[in-house]
């Protein structure tokens, strides 16, 4: 495995913390046999990388082993935002042929958890995701890790993330507030479904604090369709999600 330091954003205020510290205890609350997580999103820049990558933190501050897999193969942006690496070999590569499993694991070790990058953007990204040589790859890397979260492009706009969640054990929606509708989100929802995978729950971001009216014109808007645990709603209200795609 290769070292690589990961760029993170300062996010070390109370509420941000203790709200990923909530996602990770209602994630491990899923059972043990939810080990293979994907992450979609409706539309671009909901922010479901930043979720990805603050709960991969989340969890290894906990002790728990973690794989970050970065699956969007179309609009990655998890490399060049977060690392200064040159040369990166990802999972495109892996998936194609060109790399070995060990030249695709990078170690993040100022945050504690292992990741894989999406690689160069192939033609086919579809075909590689529902290829055998990736589902193989997952299975044999469920017995190396406590948790492998998996980052996918937004089944809302492309297929890539449905396709994934369909060898994952659950799948989260990160939605932005106010960004997309409710008839949206049940269709994406739907998609995941039909793909055979549960759908665990709704990451609501971009939440900002109670007495604004921004979050008192959306926050109702979702209740509909959004469940979060009674610690979690009071927190939410007040974390401000300075939060990129």
């Amino acid at each position: 495995m290769k070292p690589v330091k990961l760029n993170l954003e300062n996010s070390n205020d109370y509420f941000t913390r203790e709200a990923f510290k909530v996602l990770r205890t209602n994630i491990q609350f899923c059972g043990v046999d939810t080990k293979v997580i994907s992450f979609t999103s409706c539309e671009s820049n909901e922010g479901k990388t930043y979720i990805c990558v603050e709960l991969a933190r989340a969890m290894s501050e906990a002790g728990l082993k973690v794989l970050l897999i970065d699956t969007d193969m179309r609009k990655s942006v998890m490399a060049s935002r977060y690392s200064d690496e040159k040369g990166i070999i990802g999972l495109s590569q892996y998936l194609s042929g060109m790399a070995e499993r060990d030249d695709i694991i990078y170690t993040a070790e100022n945050v504690g958890f292992d990741l894989v990058f999406s690689g160069i953007f192939p033609p086919n990204p579809v075909e590689l995701l529902g290829s055998k040589r990736f589902k193989t790859f997952i299975e044999e890397e469920r017995s190396n890790y406590d948790y492998i979260l998996i980052d996918t492009a937004p089944v809302g706009i492309v297929i890539d993330g449905a396709v994934v969640a369909s060898i994952c054990d659950g799948a989260v929606i990160v939605i932005s507030v106010g960004m997309v509708s409710y008839r949206f989100v049940q269709h994406v929802r739907q998609q995941i479904e039909k793909s055979g995978c549960h759908v665990l729950g709704v990451v609501l971001n971009h939440a900002y604090k109670a007495d604004s009216t921004y979050s008192k014109k959306y926050y109702g808007k979702y209740k509909g369709y959004y469940y979060m645990s009674e610690p979690y709603q009071k927190k939410a209200k007040k974390v401000s999600g300075r939060s990129k795609r």
